[in-house]
């Protein structure tokens, strides 16, 4: 089962995507800031991190950053959502390696779900 985890402190939108993906077939993990959200994902180890970027604690691009540095996460996909703009967003998140960047406000729930598949699917 492919295992996502989702770092999100609003906890309606949290739990609003945690029942998407489940409801999609995946395992769910999730977290409400950026400091549990990177202990939780040391541990779940999963094949893709949904991750906010204004959060207490820690913010996604410090939280981000940490995760890069382990093996595990050197490589795992990460997809920014946010309601932060782009260029409102921190410079060093490319440098970081997002797979991609959403603004939540853009696209539903459903479609955030294709997103991610279609980010976890084998490039030919």
């Amino acid at each position: 089962m492919t295992k996502i985890a989702i770092i999100e402190d609003d906890q309606v939108i949290n739990q609003m995507y945690r029942m998407k993906f489940e409801a999609a077939g995946f395992s769910v993990a999730t977290a409400s800031d950026g400091e549990s959200g990177v202990k939780m994902a040391e541990k779940f180890k999963p094949n893709i991190i949904l991750l906010d970027l204004q959060m207490p604690h820690m913010n996604g691009a410090e939280a981000l950053e940490i995760i890069r540095k382990s093996s595990w996460g050197s490589r795992t996909p990460v997809i920014i959502l946010t309601n932060l703009g782009e260029e409102e967003a921190p410079k060093t998140l490319r440098a970081l390696g997002i797979h991609s960047y959403i603004v939540k406000a853009e696209l539903t729930p459903s479609q955030v779900v294709a997103r991610v598949q279609e980010a976890l699917e084998p490039t030919a």
